[in-house]
């Protein structure tokens, strides 16, 4: 079965790709320039759902006729965005704050058909119960460097898995991509999530 059109994802990100490859689709990666570090919003959703835009935005504008898909994850930890961490020392501190605790990964998807100019936006929320782990435990997964590569250091696919007790709302989206909500956003642009398929 071919898709019948173009799936393009407007990020660098492997875990994204390999939710959306998962799934039956094989997108193409086109990683946009958008400065994350420089952007602000007066709340986590807006901020979140301004960075898929702009990232969207950005790919769309460079690749032709395709189905073009742009994320961006932030962990909210009481109102306070925390992305990628700057370092090791500001990734342990962040970890030794939220042991025990629980705080939301937000996911902006914005969804753009450059074939017609729709476009459809959404944020994605799931809340994530934190273990309550030890410092020996802390020190070997920073020593991984996973840490700092994932927005709120940690992840659901890697090294840090055993250390989220749990959570409420779907998983995809603390991975990167939440694919019910892709889903939706599709249709409200006419497309079928089936049609993208390969």
């Amino acid at each position: 079965m071919a898709p019948t059109r173009r799936l393009v994802l407007a990020s660098a990100s492997p875990a994204r790709r390999r939710l959306l490859e998962q799934a039956g689709f094989a997108p193409e990666i086109r990683p946009s320039d958008v400065d994350e570090d420089a952007a602000t919003a007066p709340t986590v959703d807006e901020l979140v759902r301004d960075l898929a835009v702009r990232k969207a935005e950005a790919v769309a504008a460079a690749v032709g006729d395709a189905i073009v898909v742009g994320c961006d994850s932030v962990l909210d930890v009481d109102g306070e965005p925390q992305g990628k961490p700057s370092g090791v020392d500001e990734a342990r501190a962040r970890l030794v704050r939220l042991r025990g605790r629980d705080a939301v990964l937000r996911t902006g998807h914005c969804v753009i058909d450059t074939r017609t100019t729709g476009r459809a936006v959404g944020v994605a929320a799931t809340t994530v119960r934190f273990g309550d782990y030890d410092d020996r435990e802390l020190d070997a997964y920073l020593a991984t460097g996973e840490a700092l590569a994932v927005a709120g250091s940690f992840t659901l696919d890697g090294r840090s898995a055993p250390f989220v007790d749990g959570g409420v709302g779907d998983p995809g989206n603390v991975i990167g991509l939440s694919l019910p909500l892709l889903r939706r956003l599709l249709a409200e642009i006419g497309v079928a999530i089936v049609d993208l398929w390969v």
